[in-house]
């Protein structure tokens, strides 16, 4: 009779113990997306500046790349000035100089864009002094070179001014190379856009950049620092995939295979937001074949704007008629 009592009581106690503890609760499995598989037509003189989002498998935007040359920053705070470097665009201050009358730029500092975005290395530079909470321009000259077009045609020369920030507006002027046809133009920012673009050709148009969630790789030209083998810099135009500097960061893996890459196994990956980490260096030229390769081991993990992560890798750079210029990409959001 005592033992059976004991076993009810192990019983009881074991019916208490189960009752405190809940049941193990069900962690739903992350499912990644459907692999996709685009082109990006550039065009073999790449022409065209395509911007790419990847939750949409959809270009953005794709403008010609001549339609603007500088570009000005859009964020509250924001006060950059960049120009367009797929167009080879670079500038130089000029010192004892006049805007409005024929310049001389001998012994002129050129300077390009970073491309990795670094906002201490633009060619235009600090434009401004802070005097307490006033903000007030140098009135610096700067001579800017456009560069050259896709067909390697040079775009001239600008005299460049800027005045004043003022109330999300800016303010400058903008003369020809012997200081003809000086006018003063404003272009207001857009908070939408991280930066609000204008056009020394046709600055009534002041295209647009798109909207700064709308897209998060831009495919194009850029310019960039190449070193020769005595580690002398010299600036250089690439072709590659820059990224959209609001949130959007990446990280690479050169070890494991794209299929095997996983929500789970990017999670200690550490992300940079350089505006070139992808830049150009997933393809070579081999100077055998003539012809740019493509290395599909390079796997970039994308945070895109919207914080999803995808996997990403380029399969190749021509179309089906053998032009360049039309890189193909395979990725995932894992």
């Amino acid at each position: 009779m005592i033992r059976l009592s004991l076993i009810f009581l192990g019983i009881g106690i074991s019916l208490l113990l189960t009752s405190c503890f809940k049941e193990d609760e069900r962690v739903t499995p992350h499912v990644p997306g459907t692999t996709e598989i685009d082109t990006i037509p550039m065009t073999n003189l790449y022409k065209y500046q395509v911007y790419f989002k990847l939750a949409t498998g959809e270009a953005a935007s794709s403008v010609d790349r001549k339609l603007w040359d500088m570009a000005f920053e859009s964020g509250p705070g924001g006060w950059r000035i960049r120009l367009n470097t797929s167009c080879f665009m670079y500038a130089a201050e000029l010192t004892n100089e006049e805007f409005g009358i024929p310049v001389d730029s001998t012994g002129a500092v050129w300077k390009f864009d970073n491309s990795n975005g670094d906002a201490d290395s633009t060619a235009i530079g600090v434009w401004y002094n802070i005097s307490g909470t006033d903000t007030n321009s140098k009135q610096k000259l700067y001579l800017i070179n456009r560069g050259i077009d896709e067909q390697g045609n040079d775009r001239g020369f600008r005299q460049f001014v800027l005045d004043s920030l003022r109330n999300d507006t800016w303010y400058f002027r903008i003369a020809d190379y012997n200081g003809t046809n000086a006018h003063s133009y404003s272009v207001h920012k857009d908070a939408s856009a991280n930066y609000v673009q204008f056009s020394f050709t046709d600055p009534a148009s002041q295209p647009a950049e798109p909207l700064k969630e709308s897209w998060d790789l831009l495919f194009t030209q850029y310019t960039t620092l190449l070193y020769t083998d005595l580690g002398e810099p010299y600036p250089y135009l690439v072709t590659g995939v820059l990224l959209n500097p609001n949130l959007v960061e990446v990280a690479r893996d050169t070890l494991n295979s794209f299929e095997s890459i996983t929500f789970e196994s990017v999670q200690d990956f550490e992300f940079s937001r350089q505006q070139d980490f992808i830049g150009y260096h997933w393809k070579y030229y081999d100077f055998d074949t003539g012809a740019y390769t493509v290395d599909p081991d390079q796997i970039y993990i994308i945070r895109d704007v919207h914080g999803l992560l995808y996997k990403l890798r380029f399969l190749g750079f021509y179309n089906n008629k053998g032009e360049k210029g039309f890189p193909s990409i395979e990725y995932q959001q894992l």
